[in-house]
């Protein structure tokens, strides 16, 4: 965006269009947003000394081409909390950029014949329009796009600042395998029901060599530092400490039988359960578990490898999936007891995962209903260890999986449960065969995708040297374009030779380049940064400028990311303050999760089709056209494939930017789901229409903003108090609104209110009348900017109103100084208005006379007669 900085050069910032016409939010917003660019409006200031900074941050965007209203709520959301801090003297810091490598893109690219580059670039520019048309105050002069070289340059160096802190690394794994898109996925991107995030698909399981990064050695301190994230959402804390899982509990080390007894090799497990070690009557591995090839004894080769294969293919959830027989099959080894010495059988089954503890399981079928499962289906012993008083029982008909009082388990029968875990923990660290021991269900982050559109991992693979980083200078590692895209599955990074083949940066030998691309999480993981130093081409940041910029002080964005992207940059943001190059740990102060925008949906459960709301005749009794079978009604998440979309454009180009703000934010407290309403869209459009009529009215009475400090008059009268009252405790509310809680639904009525308050404006005196609307204009600026801009330099006010101060409560206006006084016509009480305190007979009069009742009961005439009888009530005789 060119920029001028010659204050004669700015263009005309006279209004659109004359207070006589009707309200046009079409001339009046494209007019604004045209000024507001060309004169640098929203580019971030050089924080001054003593100048408190403000980084206002919404989740950057997917450029799919096109927004939808769930992008509109989030960015007003965040557009509303920047203006108020610049307002409030701030240097705001407020950003936007594009996350822009991923499968949906490459996706799209196979599906054209596009290149996806070209094809990202092209939406982008279609949403940054479609972003400017709601009068967001962004910076674009620190855009970022994480598909271009001049920022992915940076995420590579950031890879190799992990590579040198040992937090990247390669090792071959059982990985989630997406069946669609042809790529593995990190375990937070598989849902609860064992399908990819993306694409649906049900995820199977493989073997293969990936790059991972050690999050896992941060576990400890992402779990405990979620206590000093106050601004967050209580359940945002609570999804992210159930996805670390901290488990305290014993490791235990069961050898395995050797002729020699030999204890060389031995089978790690970890149990929240120590008391009941002596009711394992098997051990159990996951196919994957690296010991099950050693395991294997021959006889049984065979059918390992038969199972193996088979649950490979097998998706998580059904693997886990609890109406399933539990499978499995027997290695032929025996591991030992650690205490008692008995054999016990070594199996692989479907219910245990590599990912989760140590892969192990001790077999423990009375206590355990997954373990009695697999052992009245395979026919191995129960064994009872706990009962609830320490007596003998019967056979099991379930398993008794609560505390109780041990049986069976040599010295320490008879103890209950508790003492007993202590008791067991301690004979076992005696004989060095287990310790008490903290472990995480969070496993370290898999970076490595198979797929072509994503930033280039910054290894060379050398047959002497190994795994060897690209030296910085050569960064970055670009990803070549035009390679023809063979479809799903296909990357063709294998295949281009002059981008493939290199010579090792260490030794010189002929090697070759990593194929795999980074997951693109790993560029949303570290954007924010970037936006606090977005031109700087030598470094990707320079710490004084980050750390003077953040930690983020309000960050907007959708719950779904609450453990991918939110986990993630924590950790990212922990690992390079330890290499000293941030200043902090935490990245985002406050967090707002904005709920789902939806809108009513007709579906048609015969036919099991969806219904576009226009086509519905009466929503009352909704009829489908196709066969006028009744349809169901009710409302969801807005989508294109239920038809009950709206689309943003569509509500500008009828309404206004301005109307779209405003019942985006007043529909609902912004952390709940949102109702679509045509009927209160149309009501936000009313509400600013009359807005604009209450300023044309102040402007024709020779009414205007000369830049004077509004002030009321020393004597004020009735309605000069409480036409101030009204203003005063309209700022009071929406400042407590607006002050951290964020109730924006809340505070845009309070600015209805105000409008309310100032039907009688035109009666009040003419100091009173200019603080009035002075305050009205500067308290819709953050909501509906192109109006309140309109109508400040209609009534000639300085500047910009968005470059006013925020404006504060007068606690003498405050004050309860008034008193309800009756107004009767001739003689009957017909309701009472608020005057102040002590006022004379000639303002009570002026103020009965003036007032709704005298002019729905008199009909414009003038009393004969008026009765004062001050401080209790005003009699009127027409």
């Amino acid at each position: 965006m060119a920029v001028s900085d010659s204050k004669t050069s700015l263009p005309d910032r006279g209004p659109a269009q004359s207070l006589r016409e009707p309200y046009s939010p079409a001339r009046i917003e494209a007019h604004w947003q045209q000024n507001w660019q060309a004169c640098g409006q929203y580019r971030t200031p050089e924080p001054q000394p003593g100048q408190d900074t403000f980084y206002a941050l919404s989740m950057f965007p997917y450029p799919s081409g096109s927004l939808h209203m769930g992008h509109v709520r989030n960015y007003v959301i965040t557009d509303v909390v920047a203006r108020v801090q610049r307002m409030k003297g701030k240097a705001v810091l407020h950003p936007m950029g594009w996350d822009a490598f991923g499968l949906p893109a490459e996706n799209a690219a196979i599906a054209r014949s596009v290149e996806p580059g070209r094809w990202t670039e092209h939406n982008i520019a279609q949403m940054r329009s479609q972003l400017d048309a709601l009068g967001l105050s962004l910076d674009w002069e620190r855009e970022v796009t994480t598909c271009h070289p001049d920022y992915y340059r940076w995420t590579q160096w950031i890879f190799l600042e992990l590579f040198a802190a040992g937090l990247a690394y390669q090792k071959e794994a059982a990985v989630n395998w997406d069946p669609v898109d042809q790529t593995v996925l990190a375990n937070e991107q598989v849902d609860g029901q064992g399908r990819s995030w993306r694409s649906g698909a049900l995820v199977e399981r493989r073997l293969l060599r990936q790059w991972f990064l050690g999050i896992t050695r941060y576990a400890r301190d992402l779990l405990d530092d979620l206590k000093l994230l106050e601004g967050w959402p209580e359940r945002v804390r609570t999804m992210q400490a159930n996805w670390i899982g901290r488990s305290t509990g014993t490791q235990v080390l069961f050898p395995l039988t050797t002729p020699d007894n030999s204890q060389s090799t031995v089978v790690e497990v970890f149990t929240t359960r120590p008391d009941t070690l002596f009711g394992v009557t098997y051990m159990v591995l996951a196919p994957e578990h690296p010991l099950v090839d050693s395991l294997t004894q021959p006889e049984q080769q065979a059918t390992v490898a038969a199972f193996r294969a088979e649950m490979a293919r097998t998706s998580t959830m059904d693997r886990t999936a609890e109406d399933r027989p539990k499978r499995g099959v027997p290695l032929g080894s025996h591991v030992r007891h650690p205490l008692g010495g008995d054999p016990i059988p070594v199996w692989i089954a479907d219910y245990v995962l590599l990912d989760y503890g140590s892969g192990a399981v001790m077999g423990v079928p009375a206590h355990d209903s997954r373990d009695f499962d697999f052992a009245q289906r395979h026919g191995l012993p129960v064994k009872v260890v706990i009962t609830p008083d320490g007596q003998a029982s019967p056979v099991l008909e379930e398993a008794f999986c609560d505390d109780g009082v041990l049986v069976n388990s040599g010295d320490f029968s008879g103890l209950p449960s508790q003492e007993a875990r202590t008791r067991i923990t301690a004979g076992l660290a005696a004989q060095q065969l287990g310790e008490e021991k903290t472990v995480y269900r969070l496993r370290d982050w898999l970076v490595s995708r198979q797929r072509y559109w994503g930033c280039p991992i910054p290894i060379v693979h050398c047959p002497n040297c190994g795994a060897v980083p690209v030296p910085q200078d050569q960064l970055p590692v670009e990803l070549p374009r035009d390679l023809p895209l063979a479809g799903k599955g296909g990357n063709p990074l294998v295949k281009a030779k002059a981008w493939l083949e290199v010579n090792c940066p260490s030794c010189g030998t002929p090697a070759q380049r990593e194929t795999d691309t980074m997951d693109t999480f790993m560029c949303s993981s570290w954007y924010f940064l970037r936006y606090a130093d977005a031109t700087n081409a030598q470094e990707a940041f320079q710490r004084d400028e980050v750390d003077r910029w953040l930690p983020v002080n309000q960050y907007v964005g959708g719950v779904e990311h609450a453990i991918l992207h939110l986990l993630y940059s924590r950790f990212l943001t922990r690992a390079l303050a330890d290499r000293n190059l941030l200043g902090f740990r935490e990245p985002f102060q406050r967090l707002l999760t904005q709920g789902m925008v939806q809108s009513v949906t007709y579906h048609n459960p015969r036919t099991g089709k969806y219904v576009a709301p226009e086509r519905v005749q009466d929503p009352d009794q909704p009829l489908d056209p196709d066969d006028g079978e009744p349809l169901e009604a009710f409302f969801e998440k807005m989508s294109k494939s239920k038809l009950n979309g709206v689309d943003p454009a569509s509500v500008i180009a009828r309404y206004g930017a301005d109307t779209a703000r405003m019942f985006i934010l007043f529909k609902a407290p912004p952390e709940k789901d949102l109702e679509w309403s045509d009927a209160d869209v149309e009501g936000q459009f009313r509400f600013l229409q009359r807005l604009w009529r209450l300023v044309a009215g102040f402007r024709q009475r020779g009414g205007q903003l000369d830049g004077a400090r509004p002030h009321a008059t020393t004597q004020p009268t009735a309605v000069d108090h409480g036409i101030r009252r009204c203003v005063h405790t309209a700022i009071q509310a929406i400042e407590e609104d607006l002050d951290g809680a964020y109730q924006f639904n809340t505070a845009v009525s309070e600015l209805m209110k105000l409008a309310n308050g100032l039907g009688a404006l035109d009666k009040a005196s003419s100091a009173v009348q200019v603080e009035a609307v002075n305050v009205l204009l500067r308290l819709l600026a953050p909501f509906a900017p192109h109006l309140a801009e309109e109508l400040w330099r209609q009534l000639d006010g300085p500047g910009s109103v968005h470059s006013q101060s925020w404006p504060q409560p007068d606690p003498e206006a405050l004050k309860q100084e008034l008193r309800d006084v009756v107004i009767q016509i001739q003689g009957k009480t017909r309701g009472t208005v608020t005057a102040p305190s002590g006022a004379s007979q000639e303002e009570l009069e002026r103020l009965a006379c003036s007032s709704e009742i005298a002019q729905r009961w008199l009909k414009g005439a003038t009393p004969r007669r008026v009765i004062v009888v001050p401080g209790r009530l005003v009699n009127l005789v027409p």
